[in-house]
Order: C-alpha cells, then structure tokens, then sequence
C-alpha cells in the first residue's frame, strides 16, 4: 500500500468519525430549535462561551460537560450481569457509529494512477455491512432493558425486539430491490448507477427508479432508529422511559448519542441509495473534471450569494427583544461571526481563483472536485437529519398495535410485491 493510499485511508476515517460525533451536538440543536419552531418557542439561546452562543449550539456542548460530570448511579437491585448492564449502551453507539463508516463520501481520487476510496471503511459490500452492523444495536437496547430488572425497561426492551422482527423484513427487501436494480452491493457503485439520467431528462436516483421501495425503506429506517412515530420502545407517557428507565450519567449520554448516530446513518444510507449520494442532478464526476473551469467560475459566483444571504439573516436574528436592556454581547458575536464568514469566502475565492487560472495540476483539480462532493454530500446529510426532526414534532406516536399492524400487514406484502414487480422487469430488460 502506497503512503498516498494510507493517507486518504486515514483522512477518510477521522472524516467519518468526525461526520458522525461533531454532529450530534448539530442535531441536538436543531432538534430543540424545531421543536421551538412547532411549539412556538425560542429554544436555547442563552448558554455562551464568553458570550458566544452560536445561535444556541453552546447549549448542546453544556449538556455534554453537564452528563460526565453527573455521578453513576447504579441500582441496588440489579445484582447479576451489572458489567452487561454497564455495556449496553457501548454496544448500541458502537453499532451505530461502525455502520456509518461504510458509507462514501466522494468519488474515488486518483492518485498516480490509483484510485483511492473517500470511505471510513473502504469495503465494497457496504450495504452487507450496514445490515450486519445496524442489526446489532438492538442487542444493545435489549440488554439494557433485561439487565434493568424494571418491568417498564423490560416492555421496552420487549417491543425493541419486536419492532426489529417487524421492521427488518421489509427493510431488507426494499434493499434487494435496488441491490437487483443496481446490480451491486457497493455504496459507491450504488451513487455512480444514479449519475446518470432516465429517458435523458430525469435524474436515475432511486426515488425515481424505485419509488415503493424507497418509500418502504424511509420509514422501515424510521422505524429501525426509534424516532417518533415509532418511539413505543421509550415511550414517555406510557412506559415512564422504556429501557432507559435505570440509565443515569454517560450510560444514558450512551443512548442518546447512539440515538443520534443512528440518525444520522440512516440518513447516509437514504441519501446514498435513494437520493444520489454525493452526486448532484445531471452531473456526474467525470462532467466535472472535463468542465472544470466552469464549475469552479460557478461555485465563485454563487458563493457570496448564499453567505450574504446567511450573514443578513443573521444580523436581523441574532438581537434581543427591544425590551431587553443589553444584547448580552449578541452584536458582537454578530460582527465577529460576518468577518469569519466573509474571511472564509474570500480564501475559498482565491483557491478556486489558483485552481482555475493559476495552474494545471490534475490532482489539485480533483482535490478540489472530492472537497464538493464532500460538502454536497454533508448538506444532503443535513438536509434529511432535519427532515426526521420534523417529523418526530409534527407526527403523534403510533401506538403499539399500530405499529406492528403497518410494519406486517402493509409494509412487508408491499415490499414482496415490489421485489416481484422488479425481478421481472430487470429479467424481462435483460433477457
């Protein structure tokens, strides 16, 4: 293995590291902000950092100071497996967080003439991989419910498992029916099948190609993730927290950011295998190395546009009531925040300026193209994480029988007779 090789392997796992646990802070405030917004409230917005609030993020950061620093509380009762007890919750963030690392985040980068993967875990069965290790996080949340030896931990453990039995069916399915449409099992391959077009106009994502299946896989990751409406396994107004009912401290912090991470992956592998992965509509990576002095002149001039658009919605937002006395620093915070932003604009400028006119290296060039679909992919992320926030504070929880009853009655005979419809149609194709 070459020391470029070992280089981009690494570059690419502190990336996905970095994609998966920087975020949830991101997550949690977008969480409490949509929840505002559909409640018509602020959310946080008072917690700084030498009166930097960024908008209320430095509250996510608080919380997790405030959760190491609680004390362990263990119960009295639990007398038996009190080490599975303490693991429990590792086990559900772990699964998580290997999950995500199969995931691409670019194109491949050629080097020398070889071409390196932008993935954590560069594998070409990635899709054999998420399903293994998504699988396994569940044993997380049974055995913390078990170990609890609380009957509200034990039911939630219990409808847990049962929703993984429920759910994972048609969620396999729905993913051997773009397996069969693709024809291959590598999330890369799987985002280089949709660059190109239907009937020379339409964008091949997955969406379009499949529209059943993606529908069926959406909301069998709903599901698979815990988030409402399919929140029964912790439900708060009937079974006090579910199996979360005797975590305190980093056991429950755990859980919470296991909760986000799979989030998170869910979103990576929706946007990977639905929604065009890194790839933007009618563009494919080899358009933009054949074009790219024009893709760097556009990303020029759309640039300031969307940062003066953010640093006046900033400066209309980022103030007080009239009422209040002072700002508590906000105006400051404002103007340093417009200088950084327009500091960054100007630098990225003048990269793009050098990549452009200034020279003619191939690898900067692709360099250049791997950061885009770096940055695209990470806004499609975005994009869809807000997506299951909105919907868990604007959808009710399903109640249990509801739950089962969609998961085997509709989703599992759609599923099959989706996976039918499409082993025909590629037989009849290929044929």
């Amino acid at each position: 293995m070459s020391t470029a090789a070992i280089l981009v392997a690494l570059v690419s796992f502190v990336l996905g590291a970095l994609l998966a646990l920087l975020t949830i802070p991101v997550l949690v405030w977008l969480e409490r902000r949509i929840a505002g917004l559909t409640q018509d409230r602020l959310g946080p917005n008072r917690t700084n950092i030498f009166g930097f609030r960024l908008g209320g993020v430095v509250q996510s950061f608080a919380d997790v100071v405030k959760l190491l620093l609680k004390e362990e509380y263990y119960p009295s009762h639990i007398k038996n497996g009190k080490w599975l007890f303490m693991f429990a919750p590792i086990i559900t963030f772990a699964a998580a967080l290997l999950a995500f690392m199969a995931i691409p985040f670019a194109d491949t980068l050629l080097i020398d003439g070889e071409a390196l993967r932008i993935q954590p875990l560069p594998i070409d069965f990635g899709v054999f991989w998420y399903m293994a290790i998504s699988a396994i996080g569940v044993l997380g949340v049974i055995f913390g419910g078990w170990l609890s030896h609380n009957k509200y931990s034990l039911l939630g453990a219990a409808r847990a498992g049962s929703m993984v039995i429920s759910y994972e069916l048609p969620l396999g399915l729905s993913i051997l029916a773009f397996i069969i449409t693709y024809n291959t099992i590598d999330f890369n391959a799987m985002v280089q099948w949709q660059s190109g077009t239907l009937f020379g106009f339409l964008p091949a994502w997955g969406i379009i190609v499949q529209p059943l299946a993606a529908i069926i896989l959406i909301v069998a990751l709903f599901a698979e993730t815990n988030r409402n409406p399919f929140t029964v396994a912790e439900g708060e107004s009937e079974i006090v927290a579910g199996f979360m009912t005797e975590y305190t401290a980093m056991k429950f912090a755990m859980y919470f950011m296991g909760e986000y991470v799979a989030m998170n992956t869910a979103s990576a592998v929706i946007i990977t295998m639905i929604f065009g992965g890194y790839q933007i509509p009618w563009v494919s990576t080899e358009m933009l190395q054949e074009n790219f002095s024009i893709f760097a002149i556009s990303i020029m001039l759309i640039m300031p546009i969307i940062v003066s658009i953010l640093i006046r919605w900033m400066q209309k937002n980022n103030t007080v009531r009239p009422s209040v006395a002072t700002d508590d620093g906000r105006n400051f915070e404002t103007k340093v925040l417009t200088i950084v932003m327009i500091g960054m604009t100007l630098l990225v400028e003048a990269i793009l300026i050098y990549l452009a006119f200034l020279t003619d290296s191939a690898l900067a060039n692709s360099l250049a193209i791997t950061l885009f679909q770096i940055v695209v992919f990470v806004v499609k992320l975005m994009i869809f994480n807000m997506f299951f926030i909105l919907i868990r504070w604007t959808v009710p929880r399903f109640r249990y029988d509801q739950v089962q009853k969609l998961g085997w009655y509709y989703l599992l005979p759609l599923s099959l007779f989706n996976l039918a419809i499409t082993a025909i149609i590629i037989v009849g194709v290929t044929s």
